[in-house]
């Protein structure tokens, strides 16, 4: 008997978490590496954020909670959809999980029979596709191109649903493109799911802070209403207010998927951390002007990495609408010989030799479902941006 699963075989340990723990293993083996792999923010997470969570472990707040979060977390959540995103929810209909990642996890567990097929955009973030196996499920990919600036389209969402489409996953802004669809895009896709009932939606909408150039972020039961039944909405307090380590995500939905969710919950973590759940709680209800003053600084980032990407030779990047993340097609590097001696076939040639070459780490497209491309994650110093960039101009310079 094996010890392992068979299920396991299907599944495909993290290509983002890969690419940081190898550069990470370089800098401690002595080489000069600028890791752009890491899909967090720089900024620290703010003080008042921080002294919430202290006075929680000064107050005797460290003791076991709810399943899936204490009543304050749940109410500051409610506000914050009510708010922001003209979204009613009771308490009942909120789940807080350890990071949006459990959310999701839960939420496809708790609903995915064999063979119910989950839709996911390309490019994706990389675990959607192993989440819906280890769920059972079956992922099916929906190609896009940069012609449509990586956004699927009502048209191919429509060609996608089969009679066995459980849900359709949709991240925006996305990682790993920093695509954001619009309030017309989201009509046009929630016509379509209007036509098949048997279809769910969970939106990840982690980085609906993060957007640039007066783009106004919406999310899908927030245009469509009449989906609201069959919608989970997910988010989180990691990126917007740099609290990636502390693990709390949250989501709005039905009240039967979010008690199944927490019925999941309750035979695996348990209670998210409860020192987290009270600092989440000051992230949502105190004050939030930081957040529009740090976008200031990843808007003046990513203008950088475009500008410096679009000027190496074989390289084409778009301007994304939020996120912190470029997705620029290495296309034109395909075929080319490094001075390596290494022809390019695929994206994973161009970072594995642009690391060994330059010392530069990135995630290959091809990880995201989408390639001949690469990742560049800019919450990191603009200074460490731009000798990056240099240095990967130098290599695609260097290339035959």
């Amino acid at each position: 008997m094996a010890l392992l699963a068979d299920s396991l075989s299907r599944v495909k340990p993290s290509a983002t978490i890969a690419v940081t723990n190898k550069a990470a293993e370089l800098k401690r083996a002595g080489r000069d590496v600028i890791g752009l792999g890491a899909g967090e923010p720089d900024f620290d997470t703010p003080e008042n954020i921080k002294e919430a969570a202290i006075e929680a472990i000064r107050s005797g707040k460290t003791k076991y909670t709810a399943v899936d979060g204490i009543p304050e977390l749940k109410e500051a959540i409610v506000d914050k959809f009510r708010r922001e995103n003209e979204l009613t929810y009771k308490t009942s209909q909120v789940s807080v999980g350890t990071g949006g990642k459990q959310i999701l996890y839960n939420a496809l567990v708790a609903t995915l029979n064999p063979g119910d097929e989950v839709i996911v955009p390309a490019p994706y973030w990389v675990s959607y596709p192993d989440m819906v196996l280890l769920g059972g499920g079956e992922p099916v990919a929906v190609e896009t191109t940069s012609a449509t600036n990586y956004k699927m389209t009502a048209a191919a969402l429509e060609a996608a649903i089969t009679p066995r489409t459980k849900w359709l996953i949709l991240n925006s802004p996305s990682n790993p493109s920093g695509a954001a669809y619009s309030r017309t895009e989201l009509a046009e896709i929630g016509a379509v799911l209007a036509r098949h009932p048997q279809v769910w939606v969970m939106t990840d909408d982690m980085y609906e802070h993060l957007v640039y150039d007066d783009f106004a972020f919406t999310t899908i039961a927030q245009v469509c209403p009449e989906l609201m039944d069959r919608t989970l909405t997910v988010n989180g307090v990691s990126k917007a207010y740099a609290m990636t380590g502390w693990r709390i995500g949250y989501a709005g939905g039905p009240e039967q998927l979010i008690k199944a969710m927490a019925k999941i919950q309750s035979q695996s973590t348990s209670n998210p951390c409860t020192i987290s759940q009270w600092a989440a709680v000051e992230a949502l209800t105190g004050p939030q002007g930081f957040i529009a003053e740090n976008n200031i600084v990843f808007k003046e980032r990513r203008d950088l990495v475009v500008s410096m990407l679009n000027q190496a030779s074989g390289i084409s990047c778009p301007t994304p609408e939020g996120a912190f993340y470029v997705f620029p097609s290495c296309a034109g590097t395909i075929g080319r010989t490094a001075p390596s001696g290494k022809t390019l076939a695929t994206d994973e040639d161009f970072v594995t030799e642009l690391l060994e070459q330059e010392g530069v780490a990135v995630v290959q497209g091809s990880a995201f479902g989408t390639g001949p491309n690469f990742r560049i994650s800019y919450a990191t110093s603009t200074q460490a941006l731009e000798t990056a960039c240099e240095r990967i101009q130098r290599f695609c310079g260097s290339l035959k």
